[in-house]
């Protein structure tokens, strides 16, 4: 009796081993997958604070929380079951289907671009009483989760692509995995870039000089920052679209775009002579960034600029 006790016992330990490797790693697998999106991540970091510019401070944290929630959501109940099936039944499909969102965001960024240097925006005044209504607060939060699904789309495929080997069941909590701790990073960053400024204006009224004077230049400097980070949002809508438009033609067989770009890239750092990764990423990242402004200001001129074209000549 107590020999098959102790038989139990040791099978129940190396089960309890075999499981905590699996754990192991998958936590292993989620990490490397989750590297191999990084660079998507900081575009996802980028774009997302825009979205609550010029909201209370009250409502800052909220909205971001909104948007994280539609971006778990996107990932894990939309984007997770699609890129499973699509990986095990049709596998051709995903390449196409990113390209489509990859032109989504050239259109975004060019749309940006076109309406601050064509002046169609709103007067002060609409817009500061826009920002104060549950109506304007919805339409930024469904434009960030549209935004944030496209951005996710790219990196759940990336993530997906790092353990196409795995089985099914690993797959799917891998990819799990790496939806929540990214959602976690991006929006926990998030959330702290836009209450810094809170956060400044709490140590400029602290008891120490050191803190105060932090505190001021906080709260001097976060208008900056956020403003800057606008613009890398819309250059990051832009880079990252084209990038997913060029690698997405090199899918199809058609490499000369990646090829032009890989050449000039290596031929601009031999140039510089120094940083040789970091010119070559440069270098892509301008190629792919002005691909995307191209295809996306094609976009928007044949939603935008043509069809009140021609409503003038009409008129």
């Amino acid at each position: 009796m107590s020999g098959g006790l102790v038989a139990l016992l040791d099978d129940v330990a190396a089960i309890a081993r075999i499981a905590a490797a699996s754990i192991d790693d998958i936590g292993a697998a989620a990490g490397k997958a989750g590297v191999k999106a990084l660079g998507v991540v900081v575009d996802d970091t980028a774009v997302t604070p825009r979205y609550v510019t010029g909201f209370s401070p009250d409502r800052e944290l909220p909205i971001i929380w909104r948007i994280a929630r539609g971006s778990l959501r996107n990932k894990v109940v939309f984007i997770l079951p699609a890129a499973l099936l699509l990986s095990q039944f049709l596998p051709w499909a995903i390449t196409p289907i990113l390209m489509l969102g990859g032109a989504y965001l050239c259109f975004e960024g060019a749309e940006k671009l076109y309406e601050a240097l064509s002046g169609h925006h709103e007067s002060a005044e609409s817009s500061e009483a826009k920002l104060s209504s549950a109506a304007h607060e919805q339409q930024m939060v469904s434009g960030a989760i549209r935004t944030d699904f496209i951005l996710s789309a790219e990196i759940m495929a990336i993530s997906l692509a790092e353990v196409a080997d795995q089985g099914f069941g690993s797959r799917a909590l891998i990819l799990i995995v790496v939806a929540v701790m990214i959602t976690v990073l991006v929006y926990g960053v998030v959330g702290l870039i836009v209450k810094m400024d809170d956060l400044g204006l709490r140590l400029a009224r602290s008891g120490t000089g050191i803190a105060r004077a932090f505190g001021r230049g906080l709260v001097r400097g976060m208008p900056v920052v956020m403003g800057a980070l606008s613009v890398i949002g819309t250059a990051a809508m832009l880079w990252v679209g084209g990038h997913i438009l060029i690698a997405g033609l090199e899918t199809f067989g058609i490499a000369g775009p990646a090829h032009v770009l890989h050449d000039a890239a290596v031929a601009t750092s031999r140039a510089v002579g120094f940083a040789p990764g970091l010119v070559q990423w440069l270098v892509d990242t301008l190629g792919s960034g002005l691909l995307g402004l191209i295809v996306g200001g094609i976009i928007v001129a044949v939603l935008h600029a043509l069809p009140r074209r021609g409503a003038a000549t009409q008129h």
